[in-house]
């Protein structure tokens, strides 16, 4: 299977690449909130606010599997090496 090669921007709690308008988060008046997707962030918070990384990375991962992205081993261990670097896990 060839890398996939995406550039960003990226949710910074999920990794998602945000795309398309209706891809990203919204404020809490309503307005495009550009670090999260709208999986994680609506209305100015998050969807799953006492989520752990480890949660939002299962996650992630079991959806990329369901889409078809990659094979979940592959996808397990490429978000292994991302999540701690998002906005949201950074310590």
């Amino acid at each position: 299977m060839p890398a996939i090669q995406q550039l960003g921007p990226f949710c910074q709690s999920c990794a998602m690449p945000l795309q398309k308008p209706e891809d990203f988060g919204t404020t809490a008046d309503g307005f495009r909130q550009n670090d999260y997707c709208h999986f994680c962030y609506q209305k100015g918070a998050f969807m799953m606010p006492d989520a752990t990384m480890q949660q939002v990375l299962d996650l992630s991962v079991s959806m990329m599997a369901k889409q078809g992205v990659m094979p979940e081993p592959e996808a397990r261990s490429m978000m292994m090496q991302v999540m701690p670097m998002l906005k949201r896990w950074r310590s």
